[in-house]
Formats: C-alpha cells, sequence, structure tokens
C-alpha cells in the first residue's frame, strides 16, 4: 500500500541533492564553468521539486488524518451488527496471534462472541488419522483416503453446529494443534484462516471437504488473513464459496469482517489485486435501545 511519508523523504532527497548541487555549480560559475542556461534549467526543477514537496506533504498530513480516524471509527462502524451472534476461528496450519487477536477485537465490537477456536495440523497426518478412526467402530466408515473429504466436510458441520462431536474427539489428538472455547453452542458464523502453504494431495482433499462443511453449515463463512501474508489464501477461499478479507489486521478490514459474519454481500474484501472491493457496502444499524 502507497504511503507518502516514503514519497515526502524520497522527494527531500532529490531536492536536497540539487541544492547541493546549485551550490557547487555556484562554485563553478565563478569559474566560469556553468552556463547561465544550465542554471535556469537547474532553478526550474528545483522550484518543481519545491512545488511537488509541498504538496506531498500536505497529502500527508490528509493522509494521516484519514488514518486516525478509520483507527477510532471502525468500532463505531462495526457496532451491533454481530449482537447475539456466536462466531467459530478455524486455522489451518498454526495460530497467528496477530490474526486471532483482530478476530476477537473485531467479534467483540460488533458485540458477538467467540465462541470456539480450532487449529488443524498441516499436512494431515493420514496414516494417525486412520488409526484414530479405526479404534472407534462408529467411526470406520471414514477409513481410507476416498473418504477424507467426506471426513473433512463432517468435521466442518461439527465445527458449525456444536453438542456432540464425534470426529473432532476422536481426532483431536491427531489433526489438533490448539483447540479453546465451548463446543456445546451452534455458530452462526465461521472465520477460516489458512496460515499454512497451499496443500495438494489427500490434505487438499480433506482441506476441500474441511471447507465444503464450514460453508454449508454456517450462515456466514469468511476467510482473512493478513494484508502482507507471505502466501495469499483469498483464491483458495474463493474456490471454496467464501467471502474474504485481506487486510484483516487494518481498520477498514475489520469493519469488512464484522459486516461479512453479519450476513453483508458476499466477496473478496481487501486491498491486494485479488479483491474485487475495498470494504462491502456500508449500512447504517440503528443502536440497540438502553433499558
Amino acid at each position: 500500500m502507497f504511503d507518502f511519508r516514503y514519497h515526502v523523504v524520497s522527494l527531500a532527497a532529490v531536492f536536497l541533492a540539487l541544492v547541493i548541487g546549485m551550490l557547487v555549480g555556484a562554485g563553478i560559475s565563478e569559474r566560469g564553468g556553468l552556463r547561465d542556461v544550465e542554471r535556469n534549467r537547474l532553478d526550474n526543477r528545483i522550484a518543481r521539486l519545491e512545488g511537488q514537496l509541498e504538496e506531498a506533504s500536505a497529502r500527508k498530513a490528509e493522509q494521516e488524518a484519514s488514518t486516525a480516524v478509520a483507527e477510532r471509527g471502525w468500532e463505531a462502524l462495526a457496532a451491533n451488527r454481530l449482537t447475539g451472534k456466536r462466531v467459530a476461528v478455524l486455522f489451518v496450519g498454526r495460530v497467528d496471534a496477530g490474526v486471532r487477536a483482530a478476530v476477537n477485537e473485531t467479534v467483540q465490537a460488533a458485540g458477538g462472541t467467540v465462541s470456539r477456536m480450532s487449529a488443524v495440523t498441516v499436512p494431515t497426518p493420514t496414516l494417525d488419522v486412520e488409526a484414530a478412526l479405526r479404534a472407534r467402530r462408529p467411526l470406520q466408515g471414514y477409513v481410507g483416503v476416498e473418504h477424507l473429504q467426506d471426513l473433512g466436510r463432517d468435521l466442518g458441520r461439527e465445527l458449525v453446529d456444536g453438542g456432540e462431536s464425534p470426529l473432532w474427539d476422536a481426532l483431536s489428538d491427531v489433526i489438533v494443534e490448539e483447540r479453546s472455547g465451548s463446543g456445546d453452542d451452534p455458530v452462526d458464523a465461521v472465520v477460516v484462516s489458512r496460515t499454512a502453504l497451499p496443500q495438494p494431495g489427500e490434505t487438499g482433499r480433506f482441506l476441500n471437504g474441511l471447507y465444503s462443511g464450514v460453508v454449508g453449515a454456517a450462515h456466514a463463512a469468511v476467510g482473512v488473513e493478513r494484508s502482507r501474508a507471505d502466501v495469499s489464501a483469498v483464491k483458495a477461499y474463493r474456490r471454496a464459496g467464501m467471502s474474504s478479507v485481506d487486510d484483516v489486521e487494518l481498520p477498514a478490514g475489520r469493519v469488512a469482517l464484522a459486516i461479512l459474519l453479519a450476513g453483508g454481500p458476499e466477496g473478496s474484501y481487501g486491498i491486494k489485486e485479488t479483491s474485487s472491493r475495498r470494504v462491502p457496502p456500508i449500512t447504517p444499524i440503528a443502536p440497540i435501545p438502553v433499558p
């Protein structure tokens, strides 16, 4: 994302270099080495750069003011959009503490609750998964690589539905890196964050099922990532039928996340080339009356 601070610094450096050039030129001129036409050319260039520097400085101040408004005002735009709603967070790979904090703060500011969080191991340890499933007779129908997509789909459904979760219970020691919260109540929406690299083969098949289960069971499913993620997962989210936010740590990304979790217009939002718009349409939310 373009930052006028760097533009101002660059212009100032060029301006300083030209001023030094003029001073040196003046010394040369005293010895008759610099022609008047060259001096005029440098004077005109310095005048243009002075104007650009002033304009860039003004635009930097405008940008800083806009950023301050966004940082102080995003909570007001998110407020009450998720009142009474429960949200689950699913990490595909390790937990990203920054993403987790951004999601938790956004849901809380919007009046909702993060009920539970799970992080699944990537790549999927298929042999260990099959061994754990064989140990429980009712789950033996999921054994085999041909059933990995079905297994992922039903895990996604259990994550959303809450209550009894025999698959998560059976596989918690095998595919779960971290888990927190309560699994008792169903959730309204799910936030997915893929922190691992794209996965082919058996793991890819399992994840396709997991995504489809989440999308099919939740009222809203949103894939998120940071604005400077090493490898973007937006295309994977789109293929799975999820909306996405590619700048979840920024004020605009948090507002977009709140709107999407509340059932806002589906799409890919953020600042990257893979996004269709910066933020979804922001419709006013009436404040909840105080009794």
